[in-house]
């Protein structure tokens, strides 16, 4: 289905989970920038939470999360107090009543924690703000999946989880240290089912050591006989000088471009006849899902959880190395788990790099959400909207999109050209020395 260009994807892009995108974070002027975007907040404001968890029980080589072993168990109590106690910070530096929509936990591994601590943390999200009807989603780590967590989940009014599934072939699991058998799989899925878990999503990966394209199209019929709502098909970022921890897997087993090429096309058309709905490039729901909704209705964003139904204008991140969207800053949290508790206790907003979002950067982050989005914009609101259509013609000539006056719109088959296609409207690209991840 998918024509291959390799050289309209020689130039590795962002993921734009964001924009200004993290690469443009510098440290803030002083620690009362996040006081004020949340005074800012308007009373009635539609918000979502996200609560980072960066535990794991088990590392795994190919992670990029900020994540590291909860085998400390004083250390982790010391992180679940400060968490708690940014929940309060937060809570009291929004001045008027504001309605949360979603609560997302995600990690790491939220389920490395104890039960009981992750209703401690709930039960607080619950009296610092208005979050009684709050949709809540918990990623999951599924080798550390009890009975006990799925009863949590239940009792707790968990409606939404997603698995790190990554991949069913056993080779691939031992290169990448994430050994799981898929009975644990499915074990973990009826649990959820069993105890009213409604949505599931499972994250999985093309572009694994050691993978080749069987591995990939049985795992994807392993996972469709599961019938998850929601799978999200990433393609591995291999980035062993910045992720010390990738450095432990084989470079000389790596797929390289055009397997991933191939990869990523028989992933989406295998999905795709499956019944699942594709979601910009690499998300897929089953059609009464509602991101699948979403997508019909033209309402998909972009957040740092990926392709999101979540209309909210606001999401506030909690826990170290957490990101805060607001419609004029970007901000995120200190990294460091130790300095992130220091500023807590001490009172202050841990947050530490950030970004304003200018007028021209909302221009600009609309057009990149359309295109990766909607797979259409116009870009008749920018002032060099004729120099940058100029970009547009290799694309063009390839039938990939069209252009009229100043709308772009893209074909069916220039789904693994869309992040190629939104880095043209990125004025930021590329600082000198930013690193980013393949395009496919």
């Amino acid at each position: 289905m998918w024509s291959y260009y390799p050289e309209l994807l020689e130039r590795p892009v962002p993921r734009y989970t964001s924009f200004p995108t993290a690469a443009e974070f510098r440290p803030l002027e002083h620690d009362r920038v996040m006081d004020a975007a949340l005074a800012a907040i308007p009373s009635g404001a539609q918000i979502s939470l996200y609560v980072h968890i960066p535990y794991c029980n088990e590392i795994c080589y190919y992670c990029a999360c900020n994540t590291g072993r909860a085998n400390k168990k004083k250390r982790l109590q010391s992180y679940i107090e400060a968490l708690i106690r940014e929940i309060e910070l937060v809570g009291e530096r929004i001045a008027g009543p504001i309605n949360v929509s979603r609560i997302a936990f995600g990690g790491g591994s939220p389920n490395a924690i104890d039960p009981e601590d992750f209703v401690r943390i709930l039960d607080q999200l619950r009296a610092s703000f208005d979050a009684k009807f709050s949709e809540i989603s918990v990623e999951l780590d599924p080798r550390d999946f009890t009975a006990d967590w799925a009863e949590t989940l239940s009792e707790s009014g968990v409606t939404h989880a997603s698995m790190g599934v990554q991949t069913f072939a056993p080779q691939v699991q031992q290169a990448i240290g994430r050994v799981q058998p898929a009975k644990l799989i499915a074990t973990a899925m009826q649990q959820l089912r069993d105890k009213n878990v409604s949505s599931i999503n499972f994250d999985m990966m093309y572009g694994l050591p050691a993978q080749i394209l069987s591995d990939l199209r049985d795992s994807l019929d392993q996972a469709i006989a599961l019938q998850p709502d929601r799978i999200a098909l990433f393609g591995y970022a291999h980035l062993p000088d910045r992720i010390p921890r990738q450095r432990r897997i084989d470079s000389t087993i790596m797929a390289n471009q055009i397997q991933r090429f191939e990869m990523a096309a028989l992933g989406y058309e295998h999905l795709v006849d499956a019944g699942y709905q594709a979601i910009g490039f690499d998300h897929f729901a089953l059609p009464d899902d509602p991101m699948a909704q979403a997508a019909r209705g033209g309402t998909i964003s972009r957040n740092f959880q990926g392709f999101t139904d979540d209309p909210a204008p606001y999401l506030i991140g909690l826990g170290a190395s957490a990101i805060s969207i607001f419609p004029d800053h970007i901000l995120q949290n200190e990294k460091n788990v130790g300095k992130y508790r220091d500023a807590v206790f001490a009172g202050k907003h841990p947050a530490q790099l950030g970004v304003q979002v200018s007028e021209e950067d909302r221009l600009h982050r609309q057009i990149i959400e359309d295109v990766l989005c909607r797979g259409r914009a116009n870009i008749g609101t920018l002032s060099d909207a004729s120099r940058l259509t100029g970009y547009l013609e290799s694309f063009e000539k390839r039938k990939l999109l069209t252009i009229e006056d100043t709308e772009i719109l893209c074909s069916d088959n220039a789904a693994p050209y869309l992040r190629t296609i939104a880095a043209i409207f990125d004025p930021y690209r590329i600082a000198a020395g930013t690193k980013f991840s393949s395009a496919i």
